[in-house]
C-alpha cells in the first residue's frame, strides 16, 4: 500500500504512465546512502506550538527514530536541520522572508524552546545539525551538498516535517544534485493529510523513490557488513 492509494484519482496515475516509471517500480538506490532529517524539532512536532501537529508528528518522530538506530548501525552519515544555532532565537523580518504568515506567531512563552529537536532524535555525537534559517530547503545557504561529496554519498534518505514543505523542497534539491532520493512514508509528516499524501505522490512520480520504513530498513540492512549484521 502506497500512501496516496485511494486519494490519488485512479485517471490522474493513468496520466503519468504515458512518460514515468511505473509506480510499484524497483528501488532505484546506490550503495552509499546518508539520511537527512528535517526539521524534526518541537515547532513542528508538537501542537502545542503554532506550526506543530501532534497526531502525525510524534509516530513520524517515533519511526525516525527506529531508522536513525539503523542508520547508525549501519555506519552512514547522518544530518538534520532545524531553523537556528540557539533555539531562542528570534529571526528578523529578512530572515523569516517572505512566508505568507502576517506575522510570526504567538507562541507561549510558557514553553521550552521550540526550535529544538526532539529528544527521542537527539543528535549524537558526529552527526552534523544544519541551521537552514526560514528556507525549506536543507540544501539552500547550507554545506549539505559539501558534505554528502565529502563521503561520496550517491543516495540520501530524507525524511521529517513537513511533506509539503521542507521535505518536499530538500528532496527536490536532492534530486537537482543527481543524487538517488529514498522518502520512507512513514518517516515524513504533515498538518494536512490530502497534502502528506499528493506530494508523497508526486514526488515518487518525478525524483524519489517513496517506500515503506521497512523496505527503506531492509535496504539498509543489506549495505551493512557482515561483522555488523551479526
Amino acid at each position: 500500500m502506497k500512501p496516496w492509494d485511494g486519494i490519488v484519482p485512479e485517471e490522474d496515475a493513468a496520466a503519468f504512465g504515458r512518460g514515468f516509471a511505473n509506480a510499484d517500480r524497483p528501488l532505484q538506490a546506490g550503495s552509499k546512502p546518508a539520511l537527512l532529517i528535517v526539521d524534526m524539532t518541537r515547532n513542528f512536532v508538537d501542537s502545542s506550538y503554532p506550526t506543530g501537529w501532534s497526531p502525525t508528528g510524534y509516530p513520524a518522530a517515533e519511526a525516525n527514530r527506529v531508522l536513525l538506530e539503523q542508520a547508525r548501525l549501519s555506519g552512514i552519515p547522518v544530518y538534520f536541520t532545524k531553523a537556528s544555532i540557539l533555539a531562542s532565537d528570534v529571526p528578523a523580518p529578512e530572515d523569516r522572508g517572505r512566508w505568507r504568515a502576517a506575522e510570526a506567531p504567538y507562541v507561549d512563552p510558557s514553553l521550552p524552546p521550540g526550535d529544538e529537536i526532539v529528544e527521542a532524535l537527539t543528535p549524537a555525537p558526529g552527526e552534523i545539525v544544519m541551521h537552514k534559517g526560514s528556507t525549506p530547503s536543507a540544501f539552500f545557504g547550507t554545506r549539505l551538498i559539501s558534505y554528502l561529496v565529502y563521503h561520496g554519498v550517491d543516495t540520501l534518505i530524507v525524511t521529517g516535517m513537513t511533506t509539503s514543505g521542507c521535505v518536499r523542497a530538500s528532496a527536490v534539491d536532492a534530486f537537482q544534485h543527481n543524487l538517488h532520493v529514498i522518502v520512507p512514508h512513514e518517516c515524513a509528516a504533515d498538518r494536512s493529510q490530502l497534502s502528506h499524501a499528493i506530494n508523497l505522490f508526486d514526488l515518487h512520480m518525478k525524483y524519489a523513490d517513496v517506500i515503506s520504513l521497512d523496505e527503506t530498513l531492509a535496504y539498509l540492512r543489506a549495505l551493512q557488513p557482515a561483522a555488523a549484521r551479526a
